[in-house]
């Protein structure tokens, strides 16, 4: 079976006229696929809104047990519920679900190691024999980035990791490709200039940008991630702006192509 991971994040969700158009876009994708959302600028207005200020380090939040609160209510609430209910508007049969949900994705809380994160999690294991059984009947799942350890306490976890990880699960069993929508045309050599557009990136190039700083902060997370799906069985990772998703699902470039293998540029 053929399947289409998508993530989205704030860059969407907090556009009313960009979300409807992306709702229309999602929709429209045929076979079955998952969305997958985050959250962060949302959760960091509620929490400023609370005199909570948002940290973070390399694209990371840390959370203390009062964003964990902020963060849960922002992601697995009114996010979640609210892109249901469009996607329900628009005959999609949708459903949302936690980690925590049907045990659907187990986290165990991120060590300290120089930096304390604080409640977030990170991934051990999704559970696809929940998961698939859902696709199968034609449901959609719309997953938040809350993740659970099975002893009772919920965790922050990133959500381009669980739209990482969910991929991976499924792509054992399954063709699959993932989507990383955000707010730029895709990977940039300058953030100030939507011209330049990197269209494909390897690990051998990605470990030079990183090194002359020209990817930092939360690419770096999105990458990592985009290079660790494809090394357990992904066939395809782009990454760009949300409006461009049909194009790029019809194989068009229309963003970042994220490749684990050497090509040749000329």
């Amino acid at each position: 079976m053929k399947l289409s991971i998508v993530k989205i994040g704030g860059n969407v969700i907090d556009f009313p006229e960009k979300l409807e158009e992306f709702i229309t876009i999602f929709a429209k994708l045929p076979g079955p696929k998952v969305l997958v959302h985050g959250g962060g600028i949302m959760a960091s207005r509620f929490g400023e809104n609370l005199g909570i200020m948002p940290e973070m380090v390399d694209g990371r939040r840390i959370t203390d047990k009062d964003t964990l609160d902020i963060v849960t209510m922002v992601y697995a609430g009114l996010i979640n519920k609210n892109l249901v209910a469009k996607l329900q508007s628009s005959k999609v049969n949708a459903i949302g679900l936690t980690g925590a949900d049907g045990n659907l994705i187990q986290s165990v809380k991120r060590p300290v190691k120089g930096i304390d994160y604080g409640y977030v999690g990170d991934i051990q294991k999704v559970n696809v024999d929940f998961l698939s059984p859902l696709l199968q009947g034609g449901m959609v799942p719309v997953l938040n980035a809350i993740t659970h350890d099975k002893k009772g306490q919920l965790l922050n976890t990133n959500a381009d990791s669980v739209a990482s990880a969910v991929a991976t699960s499924l792509a054992k069993d399954h063709l699959v490709d993932l989507y990383f929508c955000f707010n730029k045309l895709g990977v940039l050599v300058d953030e100030k200039n939507e011209q330049s557009i990197i269209p494909l990136i390897n690990e051998d190039i990605y470990g030079e940008l990183r090194k002359e700083n020209v990817i930092h902060s939360g690419m770096i997370p999105k990458l990592d991630n985009a290079f660790d799906a494809l090394g357990k069985g992904v066939q395809r990772v782009w990454i760009g702006k949300a409006e461009n998703l049909a194009m790029a699902f019809k194989g068009k470039l229309a963003g970042t192509i994220i490749e684990k293998q050497r090509y040749d540029l000329y």
